[in-house]
């Protein structure tokens, strides 16, 4: 008998893999998880339903909400990451050798705890000395840590259950105030195609905080409609001003020099949507 797993993504679609077996299935404290084996994607993080995270296709999220914002911070020393708790960004920031500390605040232990038994590939980064991984709230843990960062990555779910409120006005207030006095932060905004009001919204709470805002965009497979977008707030540096030349060509298999500016070109509809 076949199995499928399938992800339904509005009331009226949805995406479907076929699966070889069910490494893991648990109610945490906060979401439903489940690791799965699937024949196209390889081994798949799923949380409350949604695809997370892939063996074959990480990589291309992973590189994209690390390196342009690593890349435009001149002196990226100390990096927070909210969410993330399959280790992929932390994977991809310890690639800049100016990066001395990363903190890593997951609200599910769960997730790092499957993540480094079942995706060691992607997970393991977590072991590296350089990384401090905390059990808490993101939404906490910013607000009690005011002036400390230079970069900070926001690796969440969609909004719902624990992210709800990494989507909010209040959250993009205490990630200011929690960079340093030329920090930016980059955080995933979803997909344009099923949830425009959501990137309006995100969009313009941002702008009424931070001074410069670029909205950037990455083909992702196995996300809702396979393009994702990503927002930058910034208290100083601007992602389009960095020069070609001076991206470092870093071990990569999505990001690139010359991909760094060219993900900021947008589609008109999204265009239309940040404006």
């Amino acid at each position: 008998m076949e199995l499928w797993f399938t992800e339904k993504q509005t009331e009226s679609f949805g995406i479907t893999a076929k699966t070889t077996r069910t490494l893991v299935r648990e109610k945490t404290p906060y979401q439903d998880l489940a690791m799965i084996e699937t024949e196209q994607w390889g081994r798949m993080l799923v949380l409350d339903g949604m695809v997370m995270t892939t063996e074959k296709d990480e990589f291309v999220y992973h590189e994209m909400m690390a390196h342009p914002v690593l890349v435009t911070h001149p002196n990226p020393r100390r990096v927070l990451v909210v969410g993330g708790g399959d280790g992929g960004v932390v994977r991809e920031a310890l690639k800049h050798p100016k990066v001395e500390q990363i903190v890593l605040v997951e609200i599910d232990d769960k997730v790092i705890e499957y993540s480094k038994t079942y995706l060691p590939e992607i997970a393991g980064a977590l072991d590296d000395p350089r990384v401090r991984v905390v059990v808490g709230d993101g939404y906490r843990h910013i607000h009690d840590h005011p002036g400390e960062y230079d970069v900070i990555m926001v690796d969440s779910t969609e909004p719902v259950g624990p992210a709800v409120e990494l989507f909010t006005r209040g959250f993009y207030r205490g990630l200011y105030d929690a960079l340093r006095e030329d920090g930016l932060f980059v955080a995933q905004t979803d997909n344009p195609w099923f949830k425009a009001d959501l990137i309006r919204k995100v969009n313009r709470d941002i702008r009424d905080i931070f001074p410069l805002v670029r909205v950037y965009v990455a083909n992702v497979p196995t996300y809702p409609s396979g393009l994702w977008t990503f927002t930058v707030g910034s208290k100083k540096y601007d992602p389009l001003t960095v020069d070609e030349k001076d991206v470092p060509d870093l071990d990569t298999k999505y990001y690139s020099p010359r991909l760094h500016k060219a993900a900021f070109a947008l589609p008109r509809f999204v265009e239309e949507l940040v404006r």
